[in-house]
């Protein structure tokens, strides 16, 4: 480490999340925090006292004094922010969704790869231990549930709860099941916000396998829980507490529980911001590509928007009288 070379990073938006990013670049080996900025001068210049680094009204002025930069801004200024940047030969990590316009996305994709620098997309829960230990015992899910609930947030209203947070699921099973989609059946309300605040979503996919996928904001409580059924297996996943639960035949003909093999494997617990960071830090110096990648961020956000319309183009259910 003493002899690699410091990777100069900075921060774009350093509201809920992107006030993390800085904390974890502040204390991360191999990395110097050159700046952050915000829209909010206030709440930037606080972020950079407390990180012991710059504030930078305009963030076109690090263009040229960093290596690496994390956009964390509203979804609707992804697009320029990282345009400019990868333009000008700057490696960027953008949180999801990478854009709300595929199009857009897809030239991000095509500039990164022009430019032959890295666009890594802050799909978090691939960094996620269960996710991470899960994989392992993961063949050919047949069947997929997902339940993604939490309390009204005070952030990404601007968006509804299937970009906001039903996307993380979608980036994880597409990683999953490698087959295309062939149907989508979705429902969605909007109970507290102008956007829909939970939607369930039944994807059937080419292979036959089939996912069904929850997401709520306005629960009481907050769960993130995904379970794959196999031919031969049962894979319980829970991401907030990051354990994994294995149900396996222990031959072909089960007459009894005792024909069943329960395992917990041992999970390395992490941060899950924290492995991202790092390893797009690794990808920047190393110069090989991210675990999510650019077009890994299109694909999710092309199936999130299929939901969507799929969601619109649904009658409204008849009321019943009486």
């Amino acid at each position: 480490m003493e002899n690699e070379k410091v990777i100069k990073t900075a921060v774009i938006g350093v509201g809920h999340l992107g006030q993390h990013h800085a904390r974890l670049y502040s204390i991360m080996k191999g990395v110097e925090l050159v700046g952050v900025s915000d829209t909010d001068e206030k709440t930037g210049r606080q972020i950079a006292a407390k990180y012991g680094t710059r504030f930078w009204a305009n963030p076109d002025d690090l263009i040229g004094k960093v290596d690496a930069v994390n956009i964390a801004t509203p979804t609707i200024y992804h697009y320029p922010s990282v345009k400019k940047f990868l333009e000008n030969g700057v490696h960027a990590l953008v949180e999801k969704p990478i854009t709300a316009d595929p199009a857009q996305a897809q030239a991000m994709v095509d500039i990164a790869d022009s430019k032959n620098v890295i666009l890594q997309v802050g799909h978090v829960e691939r960094f996620n231990g269960a996710v991470i230990g899960a994989r392992e015992y993961i063949n050919n899910p047949r069947y997929i549930e997902v339940i993604r609930i939490s309390p009204y947030p005070k952030r990404s209203l601007d968006i509804g709860v299937v970009m906001d947070l039903m996307i993380h699921d979608i980036d994880i099973i597409l990683s999953f099941v490698k087959s295309d989609v062939v149907k989508i059946d979705s429902t969605a309300t909007a109970v507290l916000s102008k956007n829909e605040d939970i939607a369930n979503c039944r994807i059937t996919f080419e292979n036959g396998c089939v996912a069904s996928v929850t997401a709520s904001r306005i629960s009481y409580k907050a769960e993130r829980k995904i379970r794959i059924f196999e031919e031969d297996r049962y894979i319980s996943l829970d991401y907030g507490k990051q354990k994994v639960t294995v149900y396996r035949k222990k031959k072909d003909k089960v007459e009894s529980i005792k024909d069943i093999e329960l395992k917990r494997p041992r999970i390395k617990k992490t941060e899950p911001l924290a492995e991202e960071l790092q390893d797009f830090i690794r990808c920047v110096r190393e110069g090989r590509s991210p675990q999510v990648s650019g077009r890994h961020g299109l694909n999710a956000l092309k199936l999130v928007l299929r939901i969507l319309g799929n969601i619109k183009n649904t009658p409204a259910p008849a009321l019943i009288s009486g």
